[in-house]
């Protein structure tokens, strides 16, 4: 693999076999499907010089000039005030970040915390100190936090009482499917997972951040811009 895809982060290729209508609005949420199997999904965080992209907009704008069209966006995980990655970030199977296994603050350090992977054996979300042991053949991962379920539970920590209420966006993997979910209104952290348990049907997922989270989705007339962005996914064709 080149030095160019290393310093890009250039997204994950997979053969795009068909196109598939992605979304769904539903009451609070807006819900992309992506099958890895026949979609291209990537992860994106500097381009060929080693700048941060920082933006979809930017994104779209640099693979434009390669010849690819940007579907959809969405920030992929927590950084830095450099936009770096707080924890693990790995793109086209080369790792840009290592996994982040310390204590600190802040929601990224709610224990349990987890990392969305995909692997040769497909999508899945698991809890970041079991990463190393399925990480063989992993082309795709970011790790953040919390999870918000884990084999069907709630992180035991998130409040259903609490008034703390943000756009959030999080990652869930279901039948194969990736989920990337974002709320069109603020919602709590409780609510938020429950909306992956009880309405999405799904067994675990992860938060990817709050705030600053957002969805570059052109064909739902949808460029959010709430704050220059580190790790992004991208849908492209």
């Amino acid at each position: 693999m080149s030095n160019h895809r290393f310093t890009t982060g250039f997204g994950l290729l997979l053969a795009c076999l068909f196109s598939l209508p992605l979304f769904a609005r539903e009451p609070r949420y807006t819900v992309v499907r992506i099958d890895p199997r026949t979609q291209t999904l990537g992860l994106y965080l500097r381009d060929e010089q080693g700048r941060m992209l920082q933006s979809p907009a930017r994104l779209d704008r640099w693979l434009a000039a390669r010849g690819q069209h940007l579907r959809y966006a969405m920030n992929a995980g927590m950084y830095e005030p450099d936009y770096s990655p707080v924890g693990l970030l790995v793109a086209d199977g080369q790792e840009l970040a290592p996994l982040n296994l310390r204590e600190g603050e802040g929601n990224f350090y709610l224990k349990p915390n987890g990392v969305f992977l995909l692997s040769d054996e497909g999508a899945r979300v698991v809890e970041s100190s079991r990463y190393r042991a399925v990480s063989r053949g992993v082309r795709l991962a970011t790790q953040s936090g919390p999870l918000l379920l884990q084999d069907g539970r709630i992180h035991p920590r998130l409040d259903p009482q609490s008034t703390s209420r943000h756009i959030r966006n999080g990652v869930a993997v279901k039948d194969g499917i990736v989920l990337l979910v974002i709320s069109d209104t603020q919602v709590s952290l409780y609510e938020f997972a429950a909306y992956f348990r009880d309405e999405l049907q799904c067994r675990d997922a992860l938060y990817l951040d709050g705030t600053v989270s957002s969805l570059y989705a052109p064909e739902l007339r949808r460029k959010d811009s709430r704050a220059k962005l580190g790790p992004m996914f991208g849908v492209i064709e």
